[in-house]
């Protein structure tokens, strides 16, 4: 099992410090959100990015990929009525794609639960037909760049649109393009699904590319009162080939303390 954490739990650390310690703990991966690094893909330089792939290849650890895409900059919306709006970020998700690929990143979580929820009068049909269009306008690129979209399901406490993976398997059946898939998060699934959590692994399992392990008390796996061993398990069962990734919201134990616990209690269950 390949075994990843989020860059925005280290908060304000250098990219080097960082990366040192996620190799010294022993992760593989570290997924990394745009808006720790600028407030747009476009205002990190071709120089800047070439300087953060190769700080990564030194330290021996891989970029999987980005995560949290919209939360800067503002005025982006995936399921609105405004065309200028979806199509601007349509073409930010093409400039997201660049700013993956080229930090050797392959996956690009689709969250952004303020970015999607339904708007007044936009019915869940309608929103569908919006998220279809926009990401069918990135897709090319990401195809040309090998990023795979990877759409989120989140909890009701989150959004009113795409809550459970059938929903985010309705959307990518839809789509119908093998650079969009799924992401599932345990802390996500422990609010919205209404089976247990291995079965929604194995009933997914054909279009799931990523995966965040985290607890309903915002920290890390191991932190809190979800059991991963059956969770790790069906994962297992199922062949699923790609990272595992620590994913928190609580940071006040402090980054190095949340990912040395969260790696060793993923290793321990993971046998």
């Amino acid at each position: 099992m390949k075994l990843a954490i989020c860059n925005e739990t280290f908060g304000g650390w250098e990219w080097e410090r960082t990366l040192e310690c996620v190799a010294r703990l022993g992760y593989q991966g570290l997924e990394v959100a745009p808006f720790t690094l600028a407030e747009r893909a476009g205002d990190i330089d071709a120089q800047r990015r070439r300087d953060l792939r190769r700080a990564a290849r030194l330290a021996g650890v891989e970029i999987v990929g980005l995560h949290w895409l919209l939360v800067k900059p503002p005025g982006l919306y995936i399921t609105t009525p405004d065309d200028e709006v979806r199509n601007r970020t349509a073409d930010y998700f093409v400039d997201l794609v660049r700013l993956c690929a080229d930090l050797d990143g392959r996956i690009m979580v689709v969250g952004s639960p303020k970015q999607r929820n339904l708007l007044p009068g936009i019915t869940r049909e309608r929103a569908l037909g919006y998220a279809q269009e926009v990401f069918e306008r990135a897709l090319p690129e990401a195809e040309r760049c090998g990023v795979t979209f990877a759409i989120e399901p989140l909890s009701p406490r989150e959004t009113d649109f795409l809550r459970t993976a059938a929903d985010g398997i309705e959307l990518i059946e839809r789509i119908r393009h093998p650079r969009f898939k799924l992401h599932l998060d345990v802390k996500a699934m422990s609010g919205s699904e209404t089976q247990p959590i291995p079965d929604v692994i194995r009933a997914s399992a054909k279009h799931l590319v990523h995966f965040h392990a985290n607890d309903t008390n915002l920290l890390g796996p191991g932190m809190g009162a979800v059991d991963h061993r059956p969770i790790v398990a069906a994962l297992k069962e199922v062949g699923y080939p790609g990272y595992v990734s620590v994913e928190v919201f609580d940071y006040k134990p402090g980054a190095e303390y949340i990912a040395r616990e969260s790696l060793s209690y993923l290793r321990r269950i993971a046998g």
